[in-house]
């Protein structure tokens, strides 16, 4: 066997072609983060969720002697893909995405495997496309939980009879589908019937203030509501209100914003299956630095979801103020 240029490898030489790979192993990942360049691309950053998992992800980068740049995508596929293209263009050492839903993350992901940039996926999903690791919270088994909650609630008031309406995101995200899905199997397995469903769209109060407005007026039997993330839930909130339907139909959320805490606390909403984005975007940050410093992240992180109570909700809430609120 020879070198390039003809010279013939020896034993001796061998090792010392693997000394910087084997000195790469036993370095810590500090060593290796210290000036890495991420690229975090999230779907819209007027939700809290993704600006609390955007600073889990600078703030373990920081930590790490590196930094990070947060794309917005203003819940946009062609905004998504303009964003990556920039960051790209800027020599990013890894790529972080949590797409604005699961189809549109592959074209991102073809475009960053051309470049030779690594690409993590923080929530929500992709149909398909090689990534370094996926970071995702058992989203089924938290809405369960929820929806057994919120069962276990309309039976103690008599309420079993009557419906539910549920307020969901794009069902076109994995995480989406998931959260439905285990919503309503708690519903089927208390013998809850669904009323209406409706899919957000902009992600706002005020959409689901009228998605709201429009289930109340058209079921009369609904006695339950499901919204499916946190800053749309205070939509729900004041449609109930305006309605003066407040006392007559119950409200279940997902994720969780400050204002949660006194809402649970007071039963304005009987319970909440709070992600944790800030701890969610640290490991997706260390799942992107082991793989820059050779190292191989598990394919698939599951952070689990705290279904938040009336009865737990000032036991839990100083683990909420830190990985759900990232303060």
């Amino acid at each position: 066997m020879s070198d390039p240029a003809g010279k013939p490898i020896t034993r001796r030489t061998l090792a010392q072609l693997a000394a910087p790979a084997a000195l790469a192993a036993a370095l810590p990942r500090a060593a290796w983060a210290e000036g890495k360049r991420l690229a975090y691309l999230t779907p819209g950053l007027d939700l809290p969720f993704w600006r609390t998992l955007a600073k889990g992800i600078e703030d373990e980068a920081k930590k790490a002697g590196g930094g990070s740049t947060t794309y917005d995508s203003h819940n946009s596929a062609q905004t998504q893909l303009q964003n990556a293209q920039d960051a790209i263009a800027k020599r990013v050492d890894g790529i972080i995405i949590s797409p604005t839903d699961s189809s549109t993350a592959p074209s991102v992901i073809a475009a960053a495997t051309r470049a030779n940039i690594p690409v993590v996926i923080a929530d929500i999903g992709t149909t398909s496309g090689e990534y370094v690791s996926f970071i995702i919270s058992d989203n089924e088994k938290g809405a369960y939980g929820v929806g057994q909650e919120l069962a276990k609630a309309m039976k103690a008031k008599g309420w079993d009879k009557g419906t539910v309406g549920l307020v969901t995101i794009s069902l076109a995200r994995n995480n989406g589908k998931a959260r439905t899905k285990g919503f309503m199997q708690a519903m089927d397995e208390a013998g809850i019937k669904q009323a209406a469903l409706s899919q957000m769209q902009t992600y706002t109060a005020d959409e689901t203030f009228r998605f709201v407005q429009d289930m109340v007026t058209a079921h009369h039997d609904m006695r339950g509501l499901f919204i499916e993330t946190d800053q749309p839930t205070l939509g729900a909130i004041r449609a109930l209100h305006a309605a003066r339907k407040e006392k007559d139909i119950l409200l279940a959320a997902f994720d969780g914003i400050p204002d949660f805490i006194k809402l649970i606390g007071d039963g304005t909403i009987v319970a909440s299956g709070m992600q944790q984005p800030y701890l969610m975007g640290q490991r997706s940050a260390q799942a992107m630095l082991d793989h820059l410093a050779g190292k191989k992240p598990e394919k698939q992180i599951l952070v689990p979801i705290l279904v938040v109570t009336k009865e737990n909700v000032k036991q839990l809430e100083p683990t909420v103020r830190k990985t759900v609120f990232g303060e």
